[in-house]
Parts: C-alpha cells; structure tokens; sequence
C-alpha cells in the first residue's frame, strides 16, 4: 500500500516484532513488557495502562523514536503517540520528544504524524512565567526549554517547504495550514513565520470554496490570518497584499457561519491599520457589513463583532482625508485619473503633507516613473510631479534631488 494513503486504524493493526528488537539490544526488557501489555489492546485498556503508568511509556515511545529507523515501526508508534495526544494525555512528551528529523526523513505517513504531534505537545507544553512552570514547579534546568527554538524553527520551515512544494498532493497544504492553525498561536513561531515570508504562502489560499474539503482548508487558513492579525510586522507585510481583496470577496459569497466568523474577526483586527482601514473604505465594506448584519446568524460573537467593524468603519470614514486617499493609492500603485488629481484646492491644502517621512510619496511617485509599464499610472505619477513642482515652494529643488530625497546627505561633499 502506497504509504501517503495509509491510515492510523490500519497502521495499529500491525504486529511489530518488538522481541527480535530486544534481542539487538534496540529495546530493553522492560520496554518489551510494557510494550505487550500495550499492543492490540482496547483503548479503554490502554488508557488504563497510560494512567497507571503514563512517564514510563512515554520514555519507551521516544526511545524507539530515537533509536528505531525502521519505517513500519516508527509509523506504528507515531500512531500511538497521535492517539494518546488526540486523547487528551500529556505527560511532558515535548520534553526529549520525537526530534523533527523525522519530518523531512520520513514517507509522508511518518511526516504528516510527526507535524501533527510536535504541533500539539508545543501548544501543550507547560509554560513558563519568571522560571516557574504553570503546575508550580520550578525550573532547575535551562536546558529543557532551550530547544523549544530549534523544534517551531524546524516545524517552520518544513510547514513553508510543505506551502511551496507539498510533499503529497492533496494532502500536503491542508496538513501545513492545519498545524499552522495550531502553532501560530505561539508568538515565536509567529515571528519565523513571517521572516521566511510564510505569510505570502497563505494569500492564495484565501478564496471562495464550496466542497467541504475545501471549506476548512479555507476556514484554517482564514484562521491563521487572523492569528498573524496579533503580530504588527505581519499585518504591515499583509496589508501590501491582495489579502484584505480576498477576504472581504470569502466574507462576501460564503454561506459557512464559521468562515464568515474568522473572517470578520480577522477585518476587525485590521481595521486600526491605517492602510487597511483605507482599502476597506474603497472596497465598500461599509455596505457589506451592513449586508451581514442584516442576515440571520446564531453567533453571539460574530454580531458582537460586526458591530464593532461597523463603528471601527465608521470612525475611519471619518477621518479619512483626501490625502490619506491619496497616499493609499500611491503606495499600492493605484493611479487612476480621480478627481482629487486635478483639483487646485486638494494640492493648495495638503502640498505640506507630501513631507511626511522625508518625502516618502514623492520618492514612490518617482520609483513608479522608474519601474512601471501602466501608461496610465505613468501619466498621473508624472502630472502629480508636475503638481509638486508648481505647489511647493522648493518643488522643483526637491524633485531634481536623488530619488526626490527631502534632506540632503550628510556624507555629501558641499
């Protein structure tokens, strides 16, 4: 059987020849004792078992893990491991836990098992509060919670490789974003995420979906957006994207209270960007809100949170000024010929807002004459110049500088 579509009932069926693995000195006799007691038995049994005796398990677990290569013996006891975590039993397994070797060694049965169980013994872990562990004990040795970093720095990466090139074709992605939905959680892995440019990865990943299948692979990955709507640098990197475009188009057609839910949450978070806040304006969602509230959900907190979008948009179209129109649509590259160019009085009121951050309108204006192919953003980002030129009193100075720079260098010879 082709491995990447085995399952865990199948895999549990197996007898593992754990005599002949004693008999080479891979296994101990006690961990054969343990092991025959455990084997092919009722879960109720081996809940039993874990109760009377869970630590000692679990260090035969990660011995095998460690020292066993064989691939029908790891797949076994990863199965065992994901059923006793899917149960709910933790007994400090993340603590010498299955290494995450195993994620890019193993056949897509081993890497998909060992993605899933080092996502959940992370979000379980014990944590840690000025050197005291959650259940009170303290923390004598710096060294069980220093390899937390390498463990979501390895799961991270092989989670991106996962997002680019999936190592099985339909199930690669949604195993990614499901662990993703998990791990993103945790404010470390949030970080790496984003500097190996996962957040990117997601984008496409966030359109309208109709099989089931479908529905949650969008539901997750909507979810882990809303996750990165926590972490400042993500939402700046998103909201240079196409994300808030196609969320808004999920939260427009889909019919799933779920998604609709995460979505909602996610433009909530959103809307105290400042360009965020403008787009969702231009977009219409102001119209669309008003569209969801009048729909019958059952979600407390989904209401509660289209009304605070509402009044969030609300206090935005207020504030939004012209200008803060205007410098949106510069730096998304947006020029289109719309009134606010060609009026005297938009240039007269706002010419001293174009020095904002050294000039940082002027110099995208001028990289947009530079590296543009649209004849029409290419004619409006010349009239602006021209605009600039005519309405600043050094206008003209400015923009014959390097890249239209506000402020001389300072290494510059005089």
């Amino acid at each position: 059987m082709d491995q990447a579509e085995l399952n865990t009932e199948q895999v549990l069926k197996r007898d593992i020849p754990w005599e002949t693995y004693m008999t080479t000195k891979l296994i101990s006799g006690t961990s054969l004792q343990l092991l025959r007691r455990y084997d092919n038995r009722p879960e109720s049994y081996r809940a039993q078992l874990l109760d009377d005796d869970g630590p000692a398990y679990v260090r035969v677990f990660v011995s095998i893990l460690r020292d066993i290569f064989k691939e029908e013996t790891v797949e076994y006891v990863l199965a065992l491991v994901d059923e006793m975590l899917t149960a709910g039993i933790n007994y400090n397994l993340y603590y010498g836990g299955p290494k995450t070797r195993l994620l890019w060694k193993g056949n897509w049965f081993i890497q998909e098992k060992s993605c899933k169980i080092l996502a959940l013994i992370v979000s379980a872990r014990p944590k840690i509060q000025d050197g005291i562990i959650a259940n009170g004990e303290a923390s004598n040795s710096k060294k069980k919670f220093t390899s937390i970093d390498d463990i979501l720095q390895g799961l991270v990466e092989w989670l991106c490789a996962q997002l680019k090139k999936p190592s099985h074709p339909s199930r690669g992605v949604p195993s990614a974003i499901s662990c993703l939905a998990t791990l993103l959680k945790e404010p470390m892995v949030r970080s790496s995420f984003v500097k190996a440019d996962g957040a990117k990865l997601l984008i496409p990943l966030i359109s309208p979906a109709s099989t089931q299948q479908s529905i949650q692979l969008l539901y997750e990955t909507c979810l882990c957006v809303w996750l990165l709507s926590y972490y400042e640098p993500a939402v700046e990197y998103l909201a240079t994207t196409r994300t808030l475009p196609r969320l808004i188009e999920v939260v427009k057609s889909s019919t799933k209270e779920k998604v609709v839910r995460v979505v909602v949450l996610t433009l909530r978070n959103f809307i105290s960007n400042v360009a965020f806040g403008a787009q969702m304006v231009e977009l219409g969602l102001p119209q669309i809100v008003q569209s969801l509230k009048a729909q019958a959900w059952s979600d407390e907190d989904l209401l509660e949170a289209l009304n605070q979008l509402e009044e969030g948009l609300k206090d935005n179209i207020k504030k939004l000024s012209s200008f803060d129109k205007y410098k949106q649509a510069v730096l998304l590259g947006q020029l289109d010929w719309t009134p606010m160019h060609k009026d005297p009085l938009f240039w007269r009121d706002n010419i001293t807002c174009f020095e904002e951050n050294d000039f940082q309108i002027l110099r995208v204006l001028i990289t947009i004459l530079d590296t543009s192919n649209d004849p029409r953003a290419l004619a409006v980002a010349c009239f602006d110049l021209s605009q600039f030129i005519q309405y600043h009193p050094a206008g003209r100075i400015i923009v014959d500088r390097p890249q239209g720079q506000g402020k001389g260098d300072e290494t510059d010879e005089p």
